[in-house]
């Protein structure tokens, strides 16, 4: 695949990136370097690789999925403001 110099300008439109024109052949360059790039990464065989979180060999922490800090709505409505019927209650701004 290969950038043109529409399609960076296409790309810097849709990131809301100022590019001038006389930059645009760098930028179609720098895009087609980084697509080269992943070309290359998608060439390595990794049959039988397992995910990594690191580069050196370590297990996630893990604890227990439990609920452990429910039915304190009136707690945390004393910090508010302004609270009603149990909510939150902000001020109107949008007319």
């Amino acid at each position: 695949m290969s950038i043109d110099e529409s399609t960076a300008a296409k790309v810097a439109k849709l990131a809301r990136i100022k590019v001038e024109e006389d930059a645009l052949p760098a930028l179609a360059q720098e895009f087609n370097a980084v697509l080269g790039f992943i070309e290359q990464l998608n060439e390595v065989d990794v049959e039988g690789v397992e995910p990594m979180v690191s580069v050196t060999p370590m297990r996630l922490k893990r604890r227990e999925d439990v609920v452990n800090d429910g039915d304190q709505q009136e707690k945390v409505l004393s910090n508010a403001p302004d609270a009603r019927e149990g909510f939150f209650t902000v001020p109107k701004v949008v007319d």
